[in-house]
């Protein structure tokens, strides 16, 4: 009903900012505090929300109640993104729709639910973790390209609606609507393959991880099970109800302007859609490493902006080389083959000091050295996990690894730092010192989050080449600007201006979106130019 009533509200006038006052009226019916007083509704949408809170949230936790107003602000906040889309006639590019429509399609805020249903909440310790992240953000995913598939002819026909799958790959791709239908289907059932993999390979070890007790995993076993149940039960709806337009009804069978098939729209049909979908699915199992690709030729890129370059740029070349021999980067490293990570024409090479100068143009020659350092520490943990522990498998050794870098990222004032044990911690504990000293603690905090994030994400690529499979495209995506370490990178870049933008701004949606266009171009295009090093040399 309040997709509905928004709609004929708001969408179709496009009046944004009644829209606006709409949405931002929601939030008080859903009080985190069961003493706090709700206003009067003023719709049926206020008055429903206000009835459904009031019997929902009472029995759940607070920390259940918390990531449930995070979706349900999400949904909120981002309905305007829809609206503004239609008040510019404006299609999103595929990677910004799969991110927003999770947001303004409202599974997440459905996949909380599915906790209160089961009667099995997620425990709060393991909640934010990445299995669980990827458990909720498939099911969203599927939800909403499932619903587009089924929704296009009522959406692009009858609502003047832009934000659908089918229409996003049918403009960006430039396509016929039946080639468009059967990539979203396509990346459907990608995502549900992700979720299997997901459930069954990571979420074990999760618990195991975290020592959880028998009830704890029960829970989450539990969830698992009702989301998987949302999705058969939505599927089974999407072809019976006559909601979107398909002639069904009354038990009527769907009828799509296109045809599209697969584990994605055949969820009732278990054992003929595990054989349709056999050969996607074991194509991601299937690359040979290391076969001839040849060079790439490259395509013409996009740049609209005019790249500025610091003048300290010669002094910082020389310094980083200095700064790298010093830290025992160039030192042979016997734990890895051929006992050596980098030397120093590899740093020279590299000119990482470039890249520094490029995106802190404006730096003063100790900025620029401490970009560089971050920079070259960054690239030689990269190098150094796969040289280290992938070819051995020894994934069990790049997670102690791993964990131990936050031990030379203190946060409080005064706590000791161990002994560093090689090169990739005695390098960290240096620029941890050199960069945090100023910072807050809470600035502290979400910096060293930043470091945590790339490192865990190397675990994430070690653990793909063990199983020697191909990501999904879509957390491929996601992981993979965790990987190339933007977050770190925007990091720095705020060094620079610590006090003039306030918090508030950094979290809200419209610079997240640039953010992640900004480390989608660095990482794609980094891509391109890598691919033969990667796929012929490294494997």
């Amino acid at each position: 009903f309040f997709d509905d009533h928004f709609l004929e509200i708001f969408k179709r006038t496009q009046d944004r900012p009644g829209g606006k006052a709409y949405l931002d009226r929601l939030p008080l019916f859903m009080p985190l505090d069961d003493a706090a007083a709700v206003p009067e509704p003023t719709n049926p949408v206020e008055a429903g929300l206000a009835d459904l809170w009031a019997r929902t949230v009472p029995s759940m936790s607070r920390d259940w109640r918390a990531r449930l107003a995070v979706s349900t602000e999400n949904l909120l906040n981002e309905s305007l993104w829809e609206l503004s889309n239609i008040n510019i006639g404006r299609v999103p590019n595929p990677v910004e729709y799969i991110e927003m429509r999770r947001k303004v399609g409202g599974a997440p805020w459905s996949a909380g639910l599915v906790e209160f249903a089961a009667h099995a909440e997620v425990p709060a310790a393991v909640a934010g973790s990445r299995p669980l992240c990827v458990l909720r953000d498939t099911f969203s995913d599927a939800v909403h390209l499932r619903n587009d598939l089924f929704s296009y002819e009522r959406e692009t026909g009858d609502e003047g609606e832009l934000s659908n799958g089918v229409l996003v790959l049918e403009t960006f791709l430039d396509c016929t609507t039946q080639e468009a239908a059967d990539a979203v289907n396509d990346l459907l059932t990608s995502r549900l393959h992700q979720f299997e993999h997901t459930a069954l390979t990571e979420l074990p070890a999760l618990c195991a991880e975290q020592g959880l007790d028998a009830a704890a995993c029960a829970d989450i076993a539990a969830y698992v099970k009702g989301l998987q149940d949302w999705q058969s039960g939505g599927h089974e709806w999407h072809m019976r109800s006559s909601r979107y337009m398909n002639g069904s009804g009354a038990g009527a069978p769907a009828r799509l302007p296109f045809a599209p098939s697969g584990l994605g729209t055949s969820a009732a049909d278990i054992p003929g859609s595990l054989v349709r979908t056999a050969p996607q699915r074991a194509r991601s199992f299937s690359h040979v490493p290391h076969e001839r690709t040849g060079p790439s030729v490259l395509p013409d890129f996009d740049m609209p902006f005019t790249a500025r370059r610091s003048p300290h740029l010669d002094g910082a070349r020389e310094r980083v080389v200095d700064w790298s021999r010093a830290m025992g980067l160039l030192d042979p490293q016997p734990d890895v083959p051929g006992h050596r990570v980098w030397d120093e024409e590899l740093v020279r090479d590299n000119d990482l000091p470039l890249c520094a100068a490029g995106i802190h143009p404006d730096a003063t020659p100790e900025q620029l050295d401490l970009t560089s350092a971050w920079l070259a520490w960054g690239t030689w943990g990269d190098d150094y996990y796969p040289l280290r522990f992938g070819r051995t498998r020894d994934l069990a050794g790049a997670k102690v690894c791993t964990e131990r870098l936050s031990l030379f990222m203190p946060v409080e004032d005064g706590e000791p730092m161990p002994p560093p044990a090689g090169p990739l911690e005695r390098s960290l504990a240096d620029l941890w010192s050199r960069t945090a000293g100023p910072m807050s603690v809470a600035k502290r905090r979400r910096f060293r989050a930043a470091i945590e994030t790339m490192a865990a994400s190397w675990l994430w690529e070690l653990d793909n080449q063990a199983q020697n499979r191909i990501p999904d495209p879509v957390d491929y995506v996601e992981m993979r600007r965790r990987t190339f370490g933007s977050d770190l990178t925007m990091s720095l870049c705020r060094l620079a201006h610590p006090d003039t933008i306030p918090e508030g701004v950094y979290r809200s949606g419209p610079m997240k979106s640039l953010e992640n266009a900004a480390a989608d171009y660095a990482c794609l295009l980094n891509d391109v130019f890598s691919y033969q090093k990667e796929i012929e040399y490294e494997g």
